[in-house]
């Protein structure tokens, strides 16, 4: 339910989709002078502004639908506004959040402290495109498809491919080193770019990082500030690293009897020398799910599921197609089908994209946490959360990118029901100490912002966590730049 103007909510550490634990009152903001406000006209028009809270309001929340009222939104075009604004902002110690298109899950994006909301989404610009060099130089509004889209005709693509490509941008993926299912061929953000052009929390701007395929120049600023949830930088520019386009590509489906089995493929797969471009997995209850509310081939004994793609030239792909289903082939196969055409690729991939609409209707409101553990953690992990399900009566679906053992784990409840978000509270409880206990990590690739913030020293000790905040202090002395996110409160 929407907070009336003079609320903000605030989230201290609750999970996704569930109440926030109190709400600050628009009095105990700090009021915006009135010299800052008519400075900022100097920076931006009139349409590129908005003061009134019925027009702010949009800008409060992402994906994850907390929410906090923004005192005054601002449209960046260039970079040059962008580094006034934060200079502004340290000269009259406003709080900022830097946002893209709010597609983000974890909150990161929510201004706790209302402040002023940076939108980059007007920043849209190709700024150089080398097909020779295979880079392209973008702003950072520009979204993961409209790159795709520009690359394609010189036979290229960016290899980032989160399932949000069609709306999210590019500066939301580098802020969260959001990846896809490319990652377990191809790699993250982090591997696929350059360089990036930033502003400072401090109100400096730098450029970071290079135009060539090696440099090893001073320490490693790039990968520092992507993935760091707009804490550090506000990312202005991008040089990213294209890749050839694939001349051909082969899709199969293998269904196995039990999770083990897959997983036990899985290790397969990637212990032989043909990487996969996808490697995507569902577990038994995401299987029976798609089977309750889809037409499906699908067997009634299958307990999980592999897609597998295969990409590269044409000459040769039916031979490294072949060893990977050699190497997917065990006790536990139920069967194996190798698509022949573009139709039957389609017809495979439709039995997984049937997912997410099935979870939207069983449960729209429903929990979606992102963690990896090692590929051969995976039946434990699987397992666990069965048992999970059981304690708590909440309804798990497992699936995600297998070859890289990040696992997307939807609990499916009415965060409405208080009854149901307090076991969901304890459930995740129990989850993140599982994963930390078969060596995995938080966060795949839907980053940490307020959802995971308060579990992060689980995972990290408090030397790093202090050096952390060190590297922090450095790059925003005055703590304005997204604060009280990713790092637990100190």
């Amino acid at each position: 339910m929407w907070l009336p103007y003079f609320q903000l909510s605030v989230i201290t550490g609750q999970p996704q989709g569930i109440a926030p634990t109190f709400r600050l009152s628009n009095n105990m903001q700090k009021i915006l002078p009135a010299e800052f406000l008519t400075a900022l006209k100097t920076i931006f028009s009139k349409n590129e502004i908005l003061t009134e809270p019925e027009e702010c309001w949009t800008y409060g929340y992402d994906n994850s639908r907390r929410h906090a009222l923004p005192q005054v939104v601002v449209f960046a075009t260039t970079h040059e506004q962008v580094l006034k604004t934060v200079q502004l902002c340290n000269e009259f110690e406003i709080k900022i959040t830097a946002r893209g298109r709010g597609t983000g899950t974890t909150g990161a994006i929510v201004p706790l402290h209302g402040g002023l909301v940076l939108s980059l989404e007007r920043m849209k610009q190709v700024l150089d495109f080398s097909p020779d060099n295979r880079y392209i130089k973008v702003q950072t509004g520009i979204t993961n498809q409209e790159i795709q889209d520009y690359v394609k005709s010189k036979g290229f693509f960016w290899p980032p491919d989160p399932t949000s490509a069609a709306f999210c941008s590019v500066g939301g993926n580098l802020a969260y080193n959001s990846a896809g299912p490319k990652a377990v061929k191809y790699g993250t953000p982090r591997e696929n770019t350059l360089g990036l052009r930033v502003v400072t929390g401090a109100g400096e701007e730098m450029r970071v990082g290079v135009y060539t395929s090696k440099g090893v120049v001073g320490y490693d600023l790039t990968r520092l500030i992507i993935g760091s949830e707009g804490t550090l930088a506000i990312i202005t520019e991008a040089t990213l690293k294209l890749t050839p386009l694939p001349e051909a590509k082969k899709t199969l489906r293998a269904i196995y009897k039990t999770v083990g089995d897959a997983a036990q493929a899985v290790s397969a797969v990637m212990a032989q020398p043909v990487v996969p471009c996808a490697l995507e997995f569902m577990d038994g209850n995401a299987i029976n799910m798609i089977r309750h509310y889809t037409e499906t081939d699908l067997p009634e004994n299958a307990g999980a599921m592999l897609m597998i793609e295969v990409d590269g030239q044409a000459e040769g792909l039916d031979y490294a197609a072949e060893k990977v289903m050699q190497a997917a082939t065990n006790e536990g196969l139920l069967s194996m089908r190798l698509a022949k055409n573009t139709a039957e690729v389609k017809a495979l991939w439709d039995t997984r994209k049937a997912l997410s609409p099935a979870l939207r209707k069983v449960a729209p409101k429903k929990i979606n946490e992102d963690v990896v553990v090692p590929v051969t953690e995976m039946p434990t992990l699987i397992a666990g959360l069965d048992a999970l399900s059981k304690k708590y009566e909440l309804p798990i679906i497992n699936f995600g990118h297998a070859g890289n053992g990040n696992i997307h784990v939807n609990l499916l409840l009415d965060p409405d029901d208080p009854i149901q978000s307090k076991k969901a509270h304890a459930c995740l409880d129990e989850i993140f100490s599982l994963v930390l206990k078969l060596n995995g990590t938080l966060s795949g690739e839907h980053g940490v912002g307020l959802e995971k913030r308060d579990f992060v020293d689980r995972e990290l000790d408090a030397n790093s966590l202090n050096l952390m905040r060190a590297i922090k202090r450095q790059f925003d002395p005055k703590g304005l730049l997204n604060p009280d996110k990713m790092l637990p409160l100190a």
